[in-house]
């Protein structure tokens, strides 16, 4: 019993002690009646000024350059090199390549126009064409006999013109078919600029169809872009077939100028298996320098600019650079 005892009255002692907690009655409407007699607290207003946004001046595009406005050649042009840059397998750097070979070589001193060939339309968003001002492109060339010299934008980068595409290109391999002369469309419009460059560089679409064997008509030589992966000699028995077709049946000159390796990681086993391959397959016609993949090459094209404009001293400017001194170099 002494244990319940305790506990009722440590019980006792606590209501005690909440009662002596709480206030009164009296205590109560003397602190209600202390609020009420309370100065009213006045509402404290922040003032906010408007400030209005300045409407930024909309400044549409500058006109697109015609090649009359082309700036004045300054060196004699000898016998000029068409090369198609070239491979039916999808994303082995044949835009890249196209893009920063013609811009390293325009930095050299050389005369270069660039035929974008690919529906995709590449190397002209590439090089920052805005295709909504593109009025006539090479579309227009082969199919409704347009001169080539009335689609190209000069001076696009230092000594690099450009005949761009647009996605009416798409259209043209349908329309192709039930034309004359359907092979040889291009080697009629970039024959007439012989003379006039010293290099022409066509960036050929990813498949072999008729917008390619017009590319492999209109060229001398063909360069041939690998990438350092799995698949790299995949589908390049097919084209070395059609180019063999090619030169037995319309252009006899036609033959490989020279095989470039991109996207080399120098950190992987399977890069060097692939390099290894490559240059015991084509021994000499492989070119020394190869590409490496490098994050600014996939940005350059997002700024409209070749990579020896956007990095100049990175390794793939530099690495375009010396791949220029080889093309100029094997003549």
């Amino acid at each position: 019993m002494g244990f319940f005892d305790g506990l009722k009255r440590d019980t006792k002692q606590n209501r005690t002690t909440e009662q002596e907690a709480l206030p009164s009655q009296q205590e109560f409407e003397q602190q209600v009646e202390v609020v009420e007699r309370a100065p009213e607290i006045e509402d404290v207003v922040v003032q906010t000024r408007e400030v209005e946004a300045t409407p930024v001046p909309y400044e549409p595009p500058a006109p697109l350059k015609s090649y009359k406005d082309k700036a004045p050649v300054t060196h004699v042009i000898g016998n000029t090199k068409i090369i198609a840059i070239i491979n039916q397998k999808g994303g082995v750097g044949k835009s890249t390549t196209a893009i920063n070979l013609g811009a390293a070589l325009g930095e050299m001193g050389k005369q270069v126009l660039l035929v974008d060939l690919d529906p995709q339309g590449n190397c002209s968003s590439g090089l920052g064409v805005e295709k909504s001002m593109i009025q006539e492109c090479i579309y227009d060339v082969l199919l409704n006999d347009v001169p080539i010299q009335e689609v190209i934008i000069p001076d696009i980068a230092e000594g690099l013109d450009i005949a761009p595409a647009t996605i009416n290109l798409a259209g043209a391999e349908v329309e192709l078919v039930s034309e004359m002369a359907r092979e040889s469309r291009l080697k009629d419009a970039v024959g007439s600029m012989r003379g006039r460059y010293d290099y022409i560089l066509i960036d050929c679409p990813p498949q072999l169809g008729l917008l390619t064997v017009n590319a492999l008509v209109a060229a001398d030589k063909l360069l041939i872009p690998i990438q350092c992966e799995f698949y790299a000699l995949e589908g390049v028995t097919k084209l070395l077939e059609s180019m063999k077709r090619v030169k037995s049946r319309l252009n006899p000159t036609l033959d490989i100028y020279g095989v470039l390796l991109t996207m080399y990681d120098s950190r992987t086993t399977l890069s060097k298996q692939v390099v290894d391959e490559v240059r015991e397959y084509f021994g000499r016609l492989a070119f020394t320098t190869m590409i490496p993949r490098t994050v600014k090459l996939s940005e350059a094209p997002s700024f409209g600019q070749p990579i020896t404009q956007y990095d100049p001293k990175g390794r793939g400017a530099l690495s375009y650079i010396e791949l220029a001194k080889e093309v100029i170099a094997r003549g």
